[in-house]
């Protein structure tokens, strides 16, 4: 299953929890993050399918893999506004609006290095967060270390490139 925050997870267990002032007749999935195995999550059963989702297949992968190209990026030009629909993006664990915030931040840090800014704090961590979403999931997917991904992107849009260039 794939939480926003906390990545793909796997479902240990569904139990009620025995701790204070929590509803002991409420059912909820203990979860633990493959990131990080000594950290648990849990998140409630009913209402569980608007927080978490199953992880896409290979297929659905290999299909976000080569549509990158085509996914545009978003742009807002109000700062407050921006940070908060990368937010929204980020929460959405929705590989295409990351794909497209991601896009959107590279293309801004190369227009604040080529004007000697350095990229904001908060551009940064986004950044981070975005890449790491999408790269575990897609390396997740297709079986493939997620130090290779940017790598296995970089190729297959080059690829392309060429072949549209041919």
């Amino acid at each position: 299953m794939v939480k926003a925050n906390s990545g793909i997870c796997k479902i240990e267990e569904i139990m009620y929890l025995d701790l204070p002032n929590v509803n002991r007749k409420t059912l909820y999935y203990l979860m633990v993050p493959q990131s990080d195995r000594q950290d648990k999550v849990y998140i409630p059963v009913e209402g569980g399918e608007k927080r978490i989702r199953g992880v896409i297949s290979e297929a659905e992968a290999w299909a976000i893999i080569e549509k990158i190209p085509d996914i545009e990026c978003i742009w807002v030009p109000n700062e407050k506004q921006r940070e908060q629909q990368y937010k929204e993006a980020i929460k959405s664990c929705d590989l295409e609006q990351l794909v497209s915030i991601i896009k959107d931040m590279f293309e801004r840090k190369q227009k604040r290095d080529a004007l000697g800014k350095k990229n904001t704090a908060m551009d940064e961590r986004l950044f981070k967060l975005a890449e790491e979403d999408l790269y575990s999931e897609l390396a997740f997917a297709i079986g493939r270390n997620k130090s290779e991904i940017q790598q296995l992107i970089t190729d297959n849009i080059k690829k392309r490139e060429k072949n549209l260039s041919e």
